[in-house]
C-alpha cells in the first residue's frame, strides 16, 4: 500500500508543533502500525532527516507503552487493540492517516509522538500498594479469595497504563485508571489495610496531576485497549465516600 500521513512533529515540550506530511510506499498488509512507522524512520534516516520520536517496548499489547492518536481515535480504528497490535490491513491503499501523541495537560510532549506519562506513576505512588510482612514467600493460597472477587480484582488489574482512557476523555480524566487500580485492591483481602487512605490519596494525586473531572460520557472505557469497565469509576466513588466520612483528613 501507498499512504500519505499527517505526523506530529515536535522539537521538545517547550517548542511549538505541527503536522508534517509524508509519504510512504509498499506497505504490507501484514505490518503492524508501528513496523510501518519503523519504515517511514528508515526512509527519514536515509534522507538524512530527523526520525519520528514514539513510545513502544513490548510491541505485544502487554505494556501500554504505545500511545498514538490515530484518525482521531485513541490507539486507532479497531476497539479493544493496542497501537503495537494494530495491522495495516484496516487501511486501505491511498488511504491518509493522522498520527498525533496523546492530547492531555497532564500528558506532556517529549518530542513528536512521545509524551511524558510519569503522572501516573506519582498516582501510583500515592497509594497503589499493599503493606506485607518481610520474611518467607507465603503460601499462594494462605488467604482464600472467593472465585467471583478473585475475577474481578482480575479484570480490574489487566488495566495496562496506556493513557487512552485520558486521550479519548473530553476532559483528559483520569478516573477509570484510577478506579482499576483502586478497585483492584479494594477488592482484596491483602488491600484492607490501606483501603481508606489509598483512595483518598491516589485521588488528591490525581487532581494534582492537572488531570480533569470525570463527567461519565464514557468515551475511556469504549476506546480502553483491555476492556476496563465503568463500573470501576462507580466503585472508586464508593470507595472514596465512604472513606471521607470516616476520615481525618479534611483537604
Amino acid at each position: 500500500m501507498n499512504l500519505t500521513l499527517k505526523v506530529w512533529r515536535q522539537k521538545n515540550r517547550n517548542t511549538q508543533g505541527q503536522i508534517v506530511d509524508y509519504q510512504v510506499k509498499d506497505i504490507s498488509p501484514e505490518m503492524s502500525f508501528l513496523e510501518m512507522l519503523d519504515v517511514l524512520n528508515e526512509d527519514l534516516l536515509r534522507r538524512g532527516d530527523e526520525p519520528v520520536a514514539f513510545d513502544h517496548d513490548c510491541r505485544e499489547g502487554i505494556c501500554g507503552s504505545c500511545n498514538l492518536f490515530i484518525n482521531g481515535r485513541a490507539h486507532g480504528p479497531e476497539a479493544g487493540t493496542t497501537t503495537c497490535q494494530l495491522h495495516m490491513r484496516k487501511f486501505s491503499d491511498g488511504d491518509t492517516i493522522t498520527i498525533e501523541p496523546w492530547r492531555a495537560n497532564a500528558f506532556p510532549v517529549n518530542k513528536d509522538l512521545s509524551v511524558d506519562r510519569s503522572a501516573f506513576d506519582r498516582i501510583i505512588q500515592a497509594g497503589g500498594y499493599v503493606s506485607v510482612n518481610t520474611g518467607g514467600v507465603p503460601d499462594g493460597n494462605e488467604i482464600p479469595v472467593p472465585k467471583d472477587i478473585a475475577d474481578r480484582a482480575f479484570e480490574a488489574a489487566t488495566c495496562i497504563g496506556c493513557g487512552a482512557c485520558v486521550a479519548a476523555c473530553k476532559n483528559a480524566s483520569a478516573m477509570l485508571f484510577v478506579s482499576a487500580k483502586v478497585s483492584q485492591l479494594a477488592l482484596l483481602p491483602q488491600g484492607q489495610v490501606e483501603r481508606k487512605t489509598r483512595v483518598e490519596n491516589m485521588v488528591a494525586q490525581m487532581d494534582k496531576e492537572g488531570f480533569g473531572a470525570c463527567t461519565n460520557i464514557g468515551s475511556c472505557a469504549a476506546e480502553c485497549p483491555v476492556g476496563i469497565s465503568l463500573e470501576n469509576i462507580a466503585i472508586l466513588n464508593r470507595e472514596f465516600l465512604a472513606a471521607k466520612a470516616t476520615s481525618n483528613n479534611l483537604a
